[in-house]
């Protein structure tokens, strides 16, 4: 008697447990994560959750502002801000992609380029996931892969505010900038970890409304198909034949392949649910679960535009984002900027700020046209008699 042969077309895994080939092991750094890939666990969640991703974005502009202010009269940090390093990057470009990394991962390495007289200086970020903290807390190793690490292929630097040369005659060196957590003593934990979990969801319900479509809508079942198979490849075929006329994408049917009887045809078992509701309830639900974990807000992430736009609303929540947020967040970094360029390029760093420019802004009504255009970083001319009327007296013609 034959038995009946059944095959699952299609069985997904979770979607943020990194599995990787064999990861090697050293006892020259610290892992970061029980199997040292957590920042890929991390990158991958980020690059499947689009709320989550929203504002990792929107949180790295903030925080980087529209670029620097600092002392007139400063001609060398002037030429530093403009010119960072060389390639060409803007202190601004370096500093949002180390505020970006701090805020996905809760580390950031900024590497520090010198020479013995310090006659220059360069800053130059390095992906917080290639970067791994020695043993002896004393440098920070890098490598491109380290599912395959080897010493061979690494490279190491110090932790500022040690150097070390290069072979190029500069002086090398690595700042750290990592987010504060309890235990956690070599790296720093992402302030959204608690909606680690919430990101799964968003991004589960997110495949479930992709697989419907894929799947024309066609509702999920079990396919019982007639056959008299000798082994399980003929079974198998026989699936995969039925698969590509019935099933709209895999996964969505069961196929039970059986010895025909007689008596009993091939069928299709729908298998029915009325849980649409449960589905969009859980997906709000997470949504606004990742917005309190990263302790940020649904306007500023774009998410309540739908019942209308409200720039008053939009002002009041960055008002209180960048006293409570963004400050605190620029501060922590700029410190250690400041510091470094001070004592390597011998100079007062201290007037070193990001300008910060609401997404919405409206001028006083008591401002003269020529102070509004000049705010605005318009052309204006403080002598043209048109320019110097009040906005309010606009307002009133219009």
């Amino acid at each position: 008697m034959k038995t009946n042969q059944i095959h699952v077309i299609n069985s997904r895994t979770e979607p943020f447990i990194w599995t990787p080939a064999a990861t090697a092991t050293s006892e020259m750094f610290w892992r970061w994560g029980e199997d040292n890939m957590f920042p890929a666990t991390l990158l991958q969640m980020a690059q499947r959750s689009t709320v989550h991703r929203r504002i990792l974005n929107d949180k790295a502009d903030y925080i980087s502002g529209k670029g620097f202010s600092y002392a007139s009269g400063s001609a060398a940090l002037a030429d530093f801000v403009r010119t960072a390093n060389g390639r060409g990057e803007s202190l601004r470009k370096v500093f949002r992609r180390l505020a970006f990394d701090k805020l996905l991962f809760g580390n950031a390495f900024m590497e520090v380029v010198t020479d013995g007289r310090g006659s220059f200086l360069s800053f130059f970020h390095h992906d917080a996931s290639t970067c791994r903290l020695s043993r002896d807390g004393n440098s920070a190793i890098l490598h491109g892969e380290w599912n395959r690490f080897t010493t061979k292929e690494m490279k190491r630097l110090p932790l500022y505010p040690s150097f070390a040369a290069s072979r190029d005659g500069t002086m090398r060196s690595m700042v750290h900038f990592k987010s504060y957590e309890p235990m956690m003593e070599h790296y720093g934990v992402p302030s959204y970890v608690a909606g680690m979990n919430a990101c799964s969801i968003t991004y589960k319900t997110d495949r479930w409304n992709i697989s419907r479509l894929d799947n024309s809508f066609q509702m999920s079942g079990v396919m019982i198909l007639d056959g008299s198979v000798e082994s399980d490849r003929q079974a198998s075929e026989i699936v995969r034949n039925a698969e590509s006329k019935f099933a709209g994408r895999p996964g969505q049917v069961m196929f039970v392949v059986k010895d025909a009887s007689g008596q009993e045809n091939s069928k299709f078992i729908p298998i029915t649910t009325s849980t649409e509701g449960d589905w969009r309830s859980l997906h709000s639900q997470a949504t606004d679960d990742i917005v309190v974990a990263h302790s940020w807000f649904r306007t500023l992430s774009g998410l309540d535009y739908g019942a209308g736009f409200s720039a008053e609303r939009v002002t009041y929540e960055y008002e209180i984002a960048l006293n409570t947020i963004i400050l605190p967040q620029q501060e922590e970094m700029l410190e250690q900027l400041r510091c470094v360029i001070g004592k390597m390029l011998s100079l007062d760093a201290s007037s070193l700020d990001i300008i910060n420019i609401p997404p919405t802004k409206s001028n006083p009504q008591y401002m003269k046209v020529w102070e509004a255009r000049k705010d605005d970083g318009l052309d204006y001319d403080p002598t043209d008699a048109t320019q110097q009327l009040y906005l309010s007296q606009l307002l009133q013609k219009s």
